[in-house]
């Protein structure tokens, strides 16, 4: 009986790890300079994830599209508004919500760059960089 259920546990956590993985592999997190690279190629869409009234509030310079990831309809709008076959580079606030909206686009098809840190980690290695000028 012991060793029936050590097996089942043990089955249970490689299948985690398996998942876990797969997961890991659907879009990659980069932090703000990498993505700074990724969006100067102009091909990638950029896309904020925020509500409309804080990307009114400040973006991301570049930024192509801004659909609010809570909404209900996110994926249905964002299906038609980003060309298949493209690379979409998104944010938000703090990579939440980021994160939830490229698992939605990398189950999907689409290539996705997720900014780890938001636009608040853009904001502050803005504000860095501008310091030591």
């Amino acid at each position: 009986m012991i060793h029936k259920r050590l097996f089942i546990s043990l089955v249970l956590v490689l299948m985690s790890i398996s998942l876990f993985g797969q997961e890991g592999e659907q879009f990659k997190s980069v932090d703000v300079a990498e993505f700074a690279k990724v969006i100067a190629n102009p091909d990638v869409v950029v896309l904020d994830v925020r509500k409309a009234d804080e990307h009114e509030s400040g973006n991301i310079p570049g930024t192509t599209l801004n659909i609010d990831v809570l909404q209900d309809t996110f994926t249905e709008i964002a299906l038609s508004k980003i060309p298949e076959g493209k690379t979409v580079a998104l944010y938000c606030r703090s990579g939440n919500r980021s994160k939830k909206a490229a698992k939605i686009l990398a189950s999907k098809g689409y290539t996705v760059i997720e900014l780890a840190t938001g636009f608040k980690g853009w904001q502050q290695q803005s504000s860095e960089s501008k310091q030591e000028k």
